[in-house]
């Protein structure tokens, strides 16, 4: 393994080296097209924690954080950007100048695959929003029969990582594939595949990597208090993803969020150690550590002898704020691409967008083709 202050399981290590023959080609890199907007007050109060050790306290989580707390959930699915008051732009416009920012990954394909020839293309999804569709009950969102399959194609022709907020356990029941690395809880469990039909021909991989192991007792302690401190809010519901926990909301009454959020900081202001962010109508609840589904692209390329590889394309697709770390990462290696799945203008580090799941399959199934024609042409 590599050489990080990290707790690995006693299983066999899962990501051994391996050298992959390709070209020399120019290294691929997205074009300079950020996009940057102000924060919501909700990432202030989340920036403020993390500079003060990311603790949470009764200092930075009073009644006026509460209120702009609450502000940020109504806002949280997806997150908008829309044109101030004074700008007298229409809202077909602004998201015309969106598109052409961050153009559809499929009518870009062409250039995108140009730029990847002679490289080895390697893929990260996430779950919730991408490969299935963003639904009221979180134990349903089901991905579907020909959605396995295609990312079973994909991870046949190239390396390919699931990257989720969930548990490795509830992730893998749902895409039912051995032939991917699964990175579950942002990251913080990392397994590999367990097919011998997996990518590279490899098999019985199955290492767990663990950064966060030593804060599972303080999760599963949160955890309980959390769900016996929300069960008398219709609708809540408490998800234990092992190494960090998600509290859902999509279900609650607006009215009930000041009391659900309240709820949340009255535990959190015991648990210095364990940090909050948001995604798409859900808190996260994360241990401290300084890692994210950014560090677990970076680990993965590591692992997989990409690190310092110009020959490497990273492909990462994703619908939420807790994707944009990896997004970063990209654009800071200038290297590879971010594609946000999205019908909404949203603030972004990703270089593409799509859509929804049904685009991300389209998208999906085009790579898979190009992939065997080139093969077949070599």
């Amino acid at each position: 393994m590599m050489n990080q202050n990290v707790i690995v399981s006693d299983r066999k290590a899962i990501l051994g080296s391996k050298t992959i023959t390709v070209s020399n080609s120019p290294l691929f890199s997205s074009p300079p097209t950020y996009f940057t907007f102000p924060r919501h007050k909700f990432l202030e109060i989340l920036e403020a924690a993390d500079k003060n050790s990311n603790s949470i306290n009764k200092n930075n989580l009073g009644a006026g954080k509460i209120a702009s707390w609450v502000d940020s959930m109504r806002d949280s699915s997806p997150t908008r950007l829309r044109p101030s008051s004074r700008d007298s732009v229409s809202d077909n416009d602004h998201k015309t100048s969106w598109i052409v920012r961050f153009p559809s990954a499929l009518n870009m394909f062409d250039e995108i695959v140009n730029a990847a020839k002679g490289k080895q293309i390697v893929m990260f999804l996430d779950y919730d929003g991408t490969l299935s569709p963003i639904v009221e009950d979180p134990d349903k969102a089901y991905i579907t029969h020909e959605m396995r399959e295609v990312v079973k194609n994909v991870a046949l022709n190239f390396p390919t990582a699931i990257v989720t907020g969930r548990s490795i356990d509830k992730v893998r029941g749902f895409v039912k594939l051995d032939e991917i690395y699964y990175a579950g809880s942002h990251g913080m469990d990392i397994e590999g595949p367990t097919s011998e039909y997996a990518y590279g021909g490899e098999s019985n991989q199955g290492v767990l990597f663990q950064p966060a192991r030593e804060f599972v007792p303080t999760i599963e302690k949160v955890y309980k208090i959390l769900e016996e401190k929300t069960k008398w809010i219709p609708g809540a519901m408490v998800e234990n993803n092992k190494f960090c926990l998600s509290v859902h909301f999509r279900r609650v009454d607006e009215k009930r969020w000041t009391g659900l959020a309240e709820q949340v900081k009255s535990v959190l202001i015991d648990y210095p150690q364990l940090k909050l962010t948001q995604g798409r109508k859900v808190l996260e609840i994360r241990p401290t550590i300084k890692w994210d589904k950014g560090q677990a692209l970076i680990f993965l390329l590591k692992s997989l002898g990409f690190e310092k590889s110009e020959d490497v394309v990273p492909v990462y697709i994703g619908d939420d704020r807790t994707d944009e770390d990896a997004f970063k990462v990209l654009r800071e290696r200038g290297q590879g691409f971010g594609i946000l799945v999205s019908k909404v203008p949203k603030e972004t580090n990703a270089s593409y967008s799509l859509q929804d799941p049904s685009q991300v399959n389209e998208f999906l199934r085009r790579l898979v083709e190009w992939k065997r024609k080139t093969v077949g042409e070599a």
